[in-house]
């Protein structure tokens, strides 16, 4: 039998993030005896979907961290990494415009298919001193660095992909708006129908008042989410409605947003549940989705919300083309919390269906996704 072609997927680490779920989505559904990923990190430490990847037949490689301070050493390392591995034809980089380093080694290194793949959009910065909602300086550094990276990007991809028209815009500009393939963030449907028995079911495990309205986000904690304005909504709401339960899901630093629930007095109605591997299941749990994100490309959480068939009221900033199902209530983050609150008390009294229909005509669903992806790596690594 031929060997699978290999295909180099570049991230950060392989934790449960948008971009990890939507490649590990892609990774379980192709034919992996004609094409196989292999991992290229930049984290030392273990990810959530290492194990899997691993069972699945992929290989990780580690390098150091990208880091501004030392970019000459880290530079010189991809350079030896691609002098060692030049059996990689296909190189996918889903590091947005710090992808720019990667492509650039893949290309001294004579990588014939070299891939950017944008899957998000920063567009907006906020450093006014007086506003609740402004960024820290972190994030003012990882937007300009990122923003000023991504200019080069054309000059080192051949293939430019993106989560969104939105997403590919930021990434590779305007001008390049005919050469974007928009690659969908696509999941399987069947595991998030709505399913009343695992809904309640769930409300029972999670400790949940079947009676109490659960507002429900997924999303890591970082700054982009927002996590401090979801939990000022979710202090007006409780004051409207005190029987009201707000279930928080993702990985990193939550000490600030913790205690700034116990701040508001609404830390008994917080929960906080980290990292999950059940999240189609506590999706069920879920009455209405909140999503305020400042900065996003086309996040694969509110496709596998809206296949659950929750409502969902998120930031105006998200691109409305992943509205496939009318469920998307989309406000501006210049209203109030209060306003928020009164909008999801509006749209708390509906049936949930299945939508999943409605998924996969918008061509959301996995299954044909991961085999347009199969056949454009097969295609594109015979031709090199």
């Amino acid at each position: 039998m031929m060997e699978p072609i290999r295909v180099l997927q570049v991230l950060t680490i392989m934790n449960r993030g948008g971009a990890e779920t939507m490649i590990m989505n892609y990774y379980r559904n192709i034919n992996r005896s004609k094409v196989q990923f292999d991992f290229l990190l930049h984290r030392k430490e273990e990810g959530v979907f290492d194990r899997e990847i691993e069972l699945l037949g992929g290989k990780i490689h580690r390098l150091s961290n990208i880091n501004l301070k030392n970019l000459m050493a880290y530079k010189k390392e991809l350079d030896e990494f691609f002098k060692q591995h030049n059996e990689y034809k296909i190189v996918h980089a889903h590091l947005n415009g710090l992808s720019v380093f990667v492509l650039n080694a893949a290309k001294k290194n004579k990588v014939p298919v070299r891939i950017a793949h944008s899957h998000t959009s920063l567009y907006h910065l906020n450093i006014n001193p007086f506003s609740k909602n402004r960024q820290p300086l972190s994030f003012v550094v990882r937007f300009f660095a990122q923003n000023i990276f991504k200019q080069n990007i054309p000059k080192y991809a051949n293939y430019y992909y993106a989560c969104g028209e939105k997403a590919g815009i930021w990434l590779f500009g305007k001008k390049n708006e005919p050469n974007i393939t928009v690659i969908n963030n696509a999941i399987d449907t069947s595991k998030f129908i709505y399913r009343k028995k695992v809904a309640n079911d769930y409300k029972d495990k999670l400790n949940i008042n079947p009676q109490h309205l659960v507002i429900g986000h997924v999303g890591n904690f970082v700054q982009e989410k927002n996590h401090a304005f979801i939990l000022n909504v979710f202090k007006e709401l409780k004051n409207m409605e005190p029987k009201t339960t707000l279930v928080l899901v993702g990985g990193g630093d939550r000490t600030e947003f913790e205690a700034r629930a116990k701040a508001l007095k609404i830390e008994d109605s917080v929960q906080f549940l980290g990292v999950r591997s059940d999240v189609e299941n506590i999706l069920q749990a879920i009455d209405i989705f909140l999503f305020p994100s400042t900065n996003e490309g086309l996040p694969v959480t509110l496709i596998e919300a809206q296949a659950s068939g929750l409502k969902i009221v998120a930031s105006d900033d998200i691109s409305n083309e992943l509205n496939v199902t009318g469920l998307v209530n989309f406000c501006s983050l210049e209203k109030p919390p209060r306003f928020w609150a009164n909008i999801i008390l509006k749209e708390k009294l509906y049936n949930r269906i299945d939508t999943s229909k409605m998924i996969t005509e918008a061509n959301y669903d996995i299954k044909n996704n991961a085999q347009w992806l199969q056949d454009f790596y097969l295609t594109t690594n015979n031709l090199n």
